[in-house]
């Protein structure tokens, strides 16, 4: 590999080998010590990415973030299944400490926010900009509202 292309592969902010592995081993950690130092190393790893997964989050496998953590907020109390593409800006959040459950080989587009305790269903594709509040059924795809133009807006 080039130095140009090296460059620019650790550019684009997807390098997340490191702190998905921190976040195993976090999950695996049963000693209160070691759990709270690896918390620390995975805040300040999710910060340099622009991101954050919470302490509790239940991740099966690595998620494909194909503009790395920039913007992507999961919920300490969220599930991702396997094999889900998460775009960036996605927000995952909770509603009085629940949160949505995503299942596997689920596509959420750029600025997707996804909130309460939902359920979306294997291979659903939530699109860009849609905010879901209601359950998802697998399959199926979720698209942001229709634009409108609203009269005597601009003068």
């Amino acid at each position: 590999m080039s130095i140009r292309e090296t460059v620019l592969e650790r550019a684009c902010g997807n390098r997340l080998r490191l702190f998905w592995r921190l976040f195993f081993l976090r999950a695996r950690t049963a000693w209160p010590p070691a759990r709270s130092l690896l918390t620390v190393l995975l805040c300040r790893s999710a910060r340099r990415h622009g991101g954050y997964v919470g302490p509790g989050a239940q991740v099966e496998g690595v998620p494909s973030l194909p503009h790395g953590l920039h913007g992507v907020y999961i919920s300490r109390f969220a599930r991702v299944g396997a094999g889900c593409r998460i775009y960036q800006n996605v927000t995952v959040g909770e509603v009085d400490g629940r949160a949505p459950h995503i299942g596997r080989g689920c596509l959420i587009g750029a600025n997707a926010v996804l909130v309460g305790p939902i359920t979306v269903g294997d291979g659903a594709r939530i699109g860009a900009g849609a905010v879901v509040a209601c359950d998802v059924p697998p399959g199926a795809t979720v698209v942001a509202q229709a634009p409108r133009i609203l009269p005597g807006g601009g003068k």
